[in-house]
């Protein structure tokens, strides 16, 4: 019969080893409302905007730097560019639930910071696309060899231009990465890589106002 000294020692050594473990970082919400130089203008959580200089860090999220009207910010390591006007949810651990804020600019155009394969990207939401659409010159960059992909022809404002379709090993936008999405290489260059249905089918979306939330499904 084990005595009660042992079980409290067999206690705290639970709790110790339980409180050493590292604790997994929370999802933050951040909008970019202001930049300055050397500082950003956040509002994390819906809270009230607070302004945070380069170095310093607030509710686990760190301005790492502020170039131009692109704010750069780190949570556990992980990076994410976010423009003036523009909203992320970072950190977070891995599975569904995750979650993407995007602000809507005056157009009322969703425009994003992302990557592809790795590859840095700036995505453009269009619920008309039915897969993620790019330029022959992102698709280079993310490391894409869509001369082998199947071969198709699209209408563009340059007129009719071969297409090709791929499949893309990684998608993410903020916290969210989805893989193997089906995507789309056009022989010209985009200004932007349009964010379509390839990947907005794995997400829940929902808009309010000038905000849409898109929050993985699977």
């Amino acid at each position: 019969m084990v005595n009660v000294e042992t079980k409290r020692v067999k206690r705290f050594l639970l709790c110790s080893i339980l409180s050493a473990l590292p604790l997994a970082a929370q999802a933050v919400d951040v909008s970019v409302v202001g930049v300055f130089p050397g500082k950003a203008v956040l509002v994390l959580d819906g809270g009230s905007p607070r302004i945070v200089p380069v170095g310093q860090t607030v509710n686990g999220v760190k301005v790492v730097a502020v170039e131009g009207d692109v704010v750069t910010l780190e949570q556990d390591g992980r990076r994410n560019k976010v423009p003036m006007g523009g909203a992320v949810s970072i950190g977070g651990g891995g599975g569904t639930g995750q979650v993407i804020h995007l602000q809507g600019d005056s157009r009322g155009h969703f425009v994003t910071p992302g990557s592809i394969n790795g590859a840095g990207v700036t995505f453009l939401v269009d619920t008309g696309a039915s897969s993620v659409a790019m330029g022959q010159g992102t698709a280079r960059a993310a490391g894409i060899d869509y001369l082998k992909g199947e071969r198709g022809m699209a209408s563009t404002a340059n007129g009719v231009v071969p297409m090709y379709r791929v499949r893309l090993s990684r998608v993410t936008i903020g916290s969210v990465t989805l893989t193997d999405v089906e995507g789309a290489v056009v022989q010209v260059d985009m200004p932007h890589v349009l964010l379509g249905m390839s990947f907005l089918n794995r997400m829940e979306m929902r808009r309010e106002g000038q905000v849409m939330t898109l929050r993985k499904r699977f």
